[in-house]
């Protein structure tokens, strides 16, 4: 268990390609596979491993964040040594950098007895054994430790994220992105493991100099001053930056494989639990290959969807490769076809939607069609 190790979660990530479901809410609150939020994944992760000391530092028009994470519970992390923190959700500013952030908050950094420190973002999305990586970056002596994963699929796939240049020993190179030149790739999972001093050392050369916006501009840009070796995940990852990449991790959820990896392989993922009944299924009704969440009423067809709660689908709708939110109504006769529809949404009777597997539809929250 990593008991001298504290975490810190950046939330300030780049969501300018999936604006339409982040207007409301940061990234790491998006809704995923039915009835968990994009954030359960790593914080369920570092709550596997041992790590009860987790700050994370968020931006503005945060309420479904804290909504959601709550004093912790679900993970265990509602104490009174150690536990979750929050901070900057009530900021002016709707965008600061992770050097910004860190700096309002260095008393947190000094006031932790931890001496080590895991600082992740959250939409990378994998079940992780960070017991194992911590180990691996204490046996190999290194400053730092930037968790990545080998991808043969580049073209398509991860696109514009950052790529770890390594030697034959996994020590890192250099940095750069991932054009779609090259199927073969070291994707930085952006995920970096160090000592607590040396964190508050590059926090202090960021505000001192004025150079670098972000502590992982700082360690991309200094690779040949310090020792920095890569560690390889060999499971399942999700990179969500995208529509496009928020609709293909939740239709890769469908698949049994995939699933029992994501939600169960390195222990399981905990999110907030909502005590509700039962999805009730009515006479007629139809259900194929789909993630159906608690608190539900089907009656109409549903085939290769993710159904969030306390969603009503009336009798005659036919909901087909869709991916549906909390609070929403399908009336009756309703056709929808690769479809994303946020929360509390109505869509009328016989009311037709139709999207592209490469280009869904996204309804926004509140919509009346």
């Amino acid at each position: 268990m990593l008991n001298d190790y504290m975490s810190i979660l950046c939330l300030n990530e780049d969501d300018k390609n999936i604006k339409g479901l982040t207007k409301k809410r940061p990234l790491a609150s998006i809704p995923i596979a039915g009835r968990y939020r994009i954030v359960d994944f790593v914080l369920s992760n570092l709550v596997n491993a041992g790590v009860r000391n987790v700050g994370i530092l968020t931006q503005g028009n945060s309420r479904s964040l804290i909504d959601h994470l709550g004093a912790g519970k679900p993970w265990d992390l509602d104490r009174k040594i150690n536990g979750l923190f929050v901070f900057n959700f009530g900021g002016v500013t709707s965008y600061l950098s992770d050097v910004e952030m860190l700096e309002n908050n260095l008393e947190y950094l000094y006031r932790s007895h931890q001496e080590k420190v895991i600082i992740s973002s959250s939409h990378m999305v994998c079940n992780m054994d960070y017991e194992k990586a911590a180990r691996f970056h204490e046996a190999s002596n290194s400053d730092i430790t930037i968790v990545y994963k080998k991808i043969d699929d580049g073209k398509k796939h991860f696109l514009n994220c950052n790529v770890l240049n390594l030697d034959e020993n996994n020590r890192v190179l250099g940095v750069g992105k991932n054009l779609g030149i090259d199927d073969h790739q070291n994707i930085s999972m952006q995920m970096f493991i160090m000592k607590k001093s040396l964190l508050i050392n590059i926090l202090n050369s960021c505000i001192k100099t004025g150079f670098w916006a972000s502590i992982k501009d700082w360690i991309y840009k200094n690779c040949d001053k310090l020792n920095i070796n890569g560690y390889e995940f060999d499971g399942h990852l999700e990179c969500i930056d995208s529509i496009q990449s928020y609709y293909n991790a939740n239709m890769n959820m469908l698949d049994l494989d995939i699933n029992r990896e994501l939600f169960f392989k390195n222990g399981l993922i905990y999110t907030k639990v909502m005590d509700e009944a039962p999805t009730k299924y009515f006479n007629g009704s139809y259900v194929c290959n789909s993630l159906i969440a608690n608190g539900s009423l089907i009656q109409g067809f549903v085939t290769n969807s993710i159904i969030s709660r306390r969603v009503i689908i009336h009798k005659g709708a036919k909901v087909r490769n869709c991916i549906i939110m909390q609070n929403c109504e399908i009336k009756e006769n309703a056709k929808l076809t690769n479809v994303i529809i946020d929360k509390n949404v109505l869509i009328e009777e016989g009311k037709e939607l139709k999207g592209d597997k490469e280009y869904p539809v996204v309804i926004e929250k509140k919509s009346l069609y």
